[in-house]
């Protein structure tokens, strides 16, 4: 059978890790999906550097459009990234009858659901294993591993760049300043890391993982985000004398009440594996009602870790090229029309257990204010630390972890809280998860 004529559409850094794992692993790739995969095009700005990569290999052309129109195109890779040419590319590919492997999330999680319906009525597939988690096969792994279960909750660490400033927050005692310069010096981190920081990235990964989870359409604008860049040494340390460490983790599960959609700073007890996954590596927890907790660990980002995902999808695709349209794996693992129509619950009405730590004036009487307070809300303490002011200090950290509360029940203790005398400033709240 004549090759599968690929169009790449950006030549980066994933994209130029793809031109290399295929033309490096052509035979196994061929192998493996039965015919050939061949970059016919690449479309690029910079096309002096990306002549200079793939040489004569493909057409180089500076006009996506052109590409994702040409006939002899089969599949088109999207690796722009961004919300707005990358869309209009992507729906156009569609319009065009090619099946499209995508790495971009953010299009996704906020897209996804128009780009979906347009590849369903089109009959071609849009594939994105890439999307979450880098080279982790974590969007097969819930499409089909995992399709006898019904997923109860998802726990991961899907954002590296945040991984990376926690954990030398924690092992090297840095400031979360300093922490994040170092992961801009090393590259793992933009100049304006936002994205990341404040857990937008992890909210758009999330999504995609929520979606696929448990049959709902992409809800991305309902996501709770809370970052890390409000994370002190202070919190780090007293995390781990309590036993817990400290992650940004993006956590979904299905609730009576509806399902939360949450990315945040979570306290993890150190025993548990994800709460010693260190660096910029990547690691999703999955508990299915059948299988139980599966954990999957790995790189999240990079050039070959990422075009690694990329080329699986493009075998995929391959495979299934000729294959009954109906016959397919649905692009959310539900069938299209059997999406389920769940409530994404409110930040305030999750439950969960709560790290707070608070300066006070060391005076008898401060702690049993706070105490009546938190019980009159219906939250009980599990564990506390007091410590003793230094020589000559006159105010002293209480730290307490607290059973399971709804949220909205805390959040109103805490503006009573902040509001006695003897409390000084605000009272630092993380949320804590024991997970399995």
């Amino acid at each position: 059978m004549k090759p599968i004529e690929v169009g790449l559409l950006g030549i980066g850094t994933v994209g130029s890790g793809v031109w290399d794992v295929l033309r490096r692993n052509a035979s196994e790739i061929e192998r493996r999906a039965g015919r050939g995969i061949r970059i016919a095009q690449v479309a690029d700005k910079d096309t002096k550097r990306a002549s200079a990569i793939v040489k004569k290999g493909a057409l180089v052309t500076g006009d996506a459009f052109s590409l994702v129109k040409d006939r002899k195109i089969d599949i088109v890779v999207e690796l722009i990234g961004g919300y707005g040419v990358a869309k209009e590319l992507v729906l156009e590919a569609i319009r065009n009858g090619k099946h499209v492997v995508t790495a971009n999330k953010a299009l996704l999680a906020t897209h996804g659901n128009e780009i979906f319906k347009a590849a369903q009525k089109k009959g071609v597939m849009v594939a994105f294993e890439a999307s979450v988690a880098g080279g982790i096969p974590i969007i097969k792994a819930l499409r089909e591993g995992l399709a006898a279960n019904r997923i109860e909750w998802i726990a991961g660490i899907i954002n590296g760049t945040s991984n990376f400033i926690l954990s030398e927050m924690r092992a090297k005692g840095s400031s979360f300043g300093d922490a994040l310069r170092n992961a801009q010096r090393r590259g793992y981190a933009e100049t304006d890391p936002t994205f990341d920081i404040e857990g937008v990235d992890a909210a758009h990964k999330l999504t995609i993982l929520s979606a696929l989870a448990f049959g709902i359409p992409m809800q991305f604008p309902k996501a709770y985000t809370e970052g890390i860049s409000k994370l002190t040494q202070e919190d780090i340390r007293y995390a781990e004398e309590l036993g817990y460490r400290i992650k940004l983790l993006g956590i979904t599960k299905k609730t009576p009440q509806g399902i939360e959609l949450r990315v945040h700073p979570t306290l993890i007890p150190t025993r548990r594996l994800i709460a010693n996954v260190e660096g910029v590596m990547n690691a999703v927890l999955v508990k299915g009602d059948a299988v139980g907790a599966t954990m999957y660990y790995g790189a999240g980002a990079g050039s070959q870790p990422t075009a690694s995902a990329v080329v699986a999808d493009l075998v995929d695709v391959t495979r299934l090229v000729t294959a009954d349209p109906e016959q397919r794996v649905p692009h959310l693992a539900f069938q299209p029309d059997r999406l389920a129509t769940d409530p994404i619950l409110k930040i305030g009405e999750v439950e969960t257990s709560y790290y707070l730590r608070m300066r006070v004036k060391d005076k008898p009487g401060v702690l049993a204010d706070v105490t009546r307070i938190l019980a009159d809300s219906r939250i009980s303490i599990d564990a506390m630390v007091q410590k003793e002011p230094g020589e000559g200090e006159s105010r002293v950290d209480i730290v307490m972890l607290t059973h399971q509360a709804i949220e909205k029940n805390v959040n109103a203790a805490l503006a009573k809280i902040e509001k006695l005398p003897t409390v000084l400033g605000k009272v630092t709240r993380i949320r804590l998860e024991e997970l399995l």
